[in-house]
Order: C-alpha cells, then sequence, then structure tokens
C-alpha cells in the first residue's frame, strides 16, 4: 500500500494522526481493529503530540528535543501504517470509512463497454476447403493486434448464395483471439459452393459489438470457377 496519505510536515501530520486516532478510538472493531489497538494508537499520537510541543516551543526546543519528536513520529508513523494496512484489508470497510480516516481511497477501474463497432474481414487465401480471413479494426486497418478493450471475436459461416438473414442460420465457427484465423469447411461442401463470414468483436466481460458485414468468397472447383 502507498504511504502518500502520510503528511509530511510535522504540523500537518499532527492533524491527520489526531483525526486518525480519534476515528480509530469510536469506530476501532467496525474497522478491522481491536479496542486494545485504538489505546495503543492513542498512546503513540499524545507521546508525539507532546513531543512536537517541546520540539517548537522557545523555551524547551533544542538537540534533545528535536531528537524525541523525530523519534516519536516514527513510531507513530509506522503504527499508522500497520493498523492502515489491517484497515485496507479489511472486505467491510468502505471508500467513506478510509476517507474519513484519511487514507487512501483506491480507484476502482472503469468497465469496459462492449465493442461499439465491428470487424473489417479480409479474405487472405482460399485453398481446398479452408478460407483463411483476417478481421481488424476499421479505424486502423493495418493494426496487427485487437482493438483497445476487446478481449476476441466470435466467427461465423455460411454456404449459399445469399448471406442469412437470421443469426441463427448462421453456422458458429468459435471464438479467436488471433486476428487471421483459417475457417475450414466439410469435406462434403460443394465444390465452387459460395461461402460467407461474418463476425463480432467482444470484450473482457463477452459483451459482444454488432456484426460485421458478411464477405463472400468460394470454394476451389465447380461449375463456377470453370466458368
Amino acid at each position: 500500500m502507498a504511504d502518500h496519505f502520510i503528511p509530511g510536515p510535522d504540523q500537518a501530520f499532527l492533524a491527520w494522526a489526531r483525526n486518525y486516532s480519534d476515528y480509530v478510538t469510536a469506530h476501532a472493531v467496525a474497522v478491522g481493529l481491536t479496542a486494545p489497538i485504538a489505546v495503543t494508537l492513542a498512546s503513540k499520537f499524545t507521546a508525539f503530540e507532546d513531543a512536537l510541543a517541546l520540539a517548537t516551543n522557545p523555551a524547551t526546543r533544542g538537540g534533545a528535543a528535536v531528537l524525541l519528536k523525530d523519534e516519536k513520529r516514527r513510531e507513530l508513523e509506522a503504527y499508522c501504517r500497520l493498523t492502515a494496512r489491517a484497515v485496507q484489508g479489511t472486505l467491510t470497510v468502505t471508500n467513506t470509512q478510509r476517507y474519513d480516516m484519511g487514507l487512501t481511497v483506491r480507484a476502482l477501474p472503469s468497465p469496459i463497454g462492449a465493442p461499439g463497432f465491428a470487424p473489417d474481414i479480409d479474405v487472405k487465401l482460399v485453398s481446398g476447403n479452408t478460407v483463411r480471413a483476417r478481421f481488424h479494426d476499421p479505424a486502423n486497418p493495418t493494426r496487427k493486434g485487437r482493438p483497445s478493450g476487446v478481449a476476441g471475436l466470435s466467427v461465423f459461416s455460411h454456404v449459399g448464395p445469399t448471406p442469412p438473414t437470421s443469426e441463427s442460420d448462421w453456422k458458429f465457427e468459435g471464438n479467436a483471439t488471433r486476428t487471421t484465423l483459417d475457417v475450414v469447411f466439410p469435406e462434403g461442401t460443394t465444390p465452387g459452393a459460395q461461402i460467407w463470414l461474418t463476425a463480432f468483436y467482444y470484450n473482457p466481460r463477452m459483451q459482444r459489438g454488432p456484426a460485421a458485414t458478411p464477405v463472400t468468397t468460394r470454394l476451389p472447383g465447380g461449375a463456377a470457377m470453370a466458368a
């Protein structure tokens, strides 16, 4: 856990530690601590407060007073960090409680929304019953990796003269994290058959984006190829 919640100047640290100690005294169990811990913390705070007063009073200030003040500050800081780690590790402690205690409130990651765009599809190779296609971000067509916020894509195929209008009529070919994928059609597929491919991106929570505009090609052989 980062230590930046501890103020640097002695007076600022004194004010922070007073609030922290008072909160622990009033709510020790609620923040994952105990009453004896609260008593020890209050004692260390009082020791630092008294030592700081001696070190800043012109009548008592001197080398020995400053050394004592620094020693008592180190002891109080160390105990504050120790107890703060216990507080931060308590699942039931809320961010409001952390804020009121003067502790670091961890920023929550923003959820990644569903992809707002569909991949573009380029047919790169047709060999036998295998069609190799590349799926890429339409806004960055030369980018080799997946777009930001995209965990993978779902690929679908269809054999026929026109692409289906119903999703249930597409054949699911699988999910992929690579941007280039081989789609293998069954051995019994008619030579020269017209085939279609579409796909959609999904995010880490498997929320899908819009489907790509279907692209088409033909398998080798058959009358269509001969023509």
